[in-house]
């Protein structure tokens, strides 16, 4: 069918196919279509099968053409796709700028554009050189997870009556913003209403002048926020809130002493047992936060000297998947629902898309040249390797080897796991040979909050 085909490459990873059918092909393939318009048209006065041809015609021209247009268009697309390496992604469909000439007296030419894979060249890692900050775990640190641990083990219990609120209590209240005219804005009330003062886990932020009232106590307050305050309906906002306090509740925190830990964990006997896991725990945080700044390292600078032509098609099935997840962690069971949760923050999916697009193509482009790095240095995982995996994640989870073998199974997820392990051997390399500079000190909270 197929006379003469040409293929032209464009940006981003995208192919014009131009094809010539031979008008006596064309010709055929029209034929074909009149004769099953024939089969199972039925026309008045004319038996099923009986039509003539040129009252089909004069009844279904324009359509008679289109379909054989089509027909031929998808056969001739498949047929010179064959052999070629530029194959359409499964995501791309290919499309036409514009309707080619079609006429059973002459040779049918069309082009069709679609995404293909992605050349991607084998990255240059060599000489790589990354800074790494310089952090150590201190007893503050463990003093602070020791804080953590009281606040989770503490007791709620009632103020007394005529008790004040202070910082650290619990609040439950009734809130309600006033219009100008003292009545109040639809859709502002809010009833039990239960945060921690000092936590600023509410839509006003009046844990300050909470502290002081007592159960009971009704109070207005006058709150002006920001131009770029983080909730937008209250940006550049002067409003008036009214708060009563319905209860307040203390937290007594346990004492630091053998029985706090064994109330934590049976495996801890100690006060000491304690401390020394939570010291593990903050130094395996630490160790796993540094490898992750050091692999970020070296990506980026391997990224840097990587150029990788991303298709169109493949960055929105990437988007797409990140919406649908999106939707799936928030319960929702429709596109709607999340548009109406995203207005209200003053945003719309295309925002939010555009917001993602820059790490989405970043997330495509690190893939793509991690796999096609760990192809190129031949990187296995062996049974042993399996093994070793297995054990370092009984001992990090608490579970046996058996039910996480039976999860990545359950899961189909094994091939993902030895695909990670690959690339943990490339990336070990690869450090290996990167220039380590000390970065500048930091304190192990600030390095969470400027990485996290």
């Amino acid at each position: 069918m197929v006379a003469n085909k040409k293929i032209e490459r464009v940006e981003h990873s995208a192919v014009k196919l131009t094809v010539t059918v031979a008008k006596d092909d064309v010709k055929k393939e029209y034929a074909k279509t009149v004769l099953d318009y024939t089969k199972n048209v039925q026309i008045d006065g004319f038996r099923r099968g009986k039509v003539p041809a040129s009252v089909l015609e004069r009844k279904f021209g324009d359509a008679l053409r289109a379909d054989a247009m089509g027909r031929i268009m998808e056969a001739a697309v498949e047929e010179a796709i064959k052999d070629i390496e530029e194959k359409p992604l499964a995501y791309s469909t290919p499309t036409m700028d514009e309707e080619p000439k079609f006429s059973m007296d002459e040779d049918f030419t069309f082009m069709v554009q679609y995404d293909v894979f992605p050349t991607v060249p084998v990255a240059d890692w060599k000489g790589l050189e990354i800074e790494v900050p310089e952090v150590k775990v201190t007893d503050e640190d463990e003093k602070r997870e020791l804080d953590q641990v009281r606040e989770r083990n503490a007791i709620v219990v009632e103020k007394a009556e005529g008790a004040a609120a202070a910082k650290g209590d619990v609040a439950t209240v009734e809130y309600r913003e006033l219009a100008e005219d003292g009545t109040a804005v639809a859709g502002s009330e809010r009833q039990d209403f239960t945060f921690e003062i000092g936590s600023g886990y509410n839509l006003y932020k009046f844990d300050d002048d909470v502290v002081g009232m007592k159960k009971g106590d009704t109070k207005k307050i006058t709150k002006t926020f920001p131009a770029d305050y983080e909730y937008k309906e209250l940006a550049g906002r002067s409003v008036t809130v009214e708060v009563k306090v319905t209860t307040l509740k203390a937290k007594n925190l346990p004492e630091l002493d053998d029985e706090l830990a064994q109330d934590v964990s049976e495996k801890y006997k100690t006060l000491a047992d304690l401390k020394a896991d939570l010291r593990k725990q903050l130094d395996k945080r630490l160790e796993d936060k540094l490898r992750q700044i050091r692999e970020k390292g070296v990506i980026d600078g391997i990224l840097a000297r990587t150029t990788v032509d991303l298709p169109l098609s493949m960055v929105n099935a990437e988007l797409g998947m990140r919406w649908e997840n999106l939707k799936q962690q928030m319960g929702l069971d429709s596109d709607e629902k999340l548009d109406r949760i995203l207005s209200f923050s003053g945003k719309t999916r295309v925002d939010l898309i555009n917001d993602w697009k820059p790490n989405a193509e970043k997330a495509i482009a690190t893939r793509l040249i991690l796999e096609k790095l760990t192809e190129e240095g031949k990187y296995e995982c062996s049974d042993a390797d399996l093994d070793a995996e297995w054990k370092r994640m009984s001992e990090e989870s608490g579970l046996s080897i058996d039910e996480i073998k039976a999860e990545y199974e359950k899961r189909g997820s094994l091939e993902y796991l030895k695909d990670r392990v690959k690339e943990d051997k490339l990336l070990a390399e690869i450090l290996a040979a990167t220039k380590v500079k000390k970065g500048k000190k930091l304190a192990f909270v600030d390095l969470f909050a400027d990485n996290e």
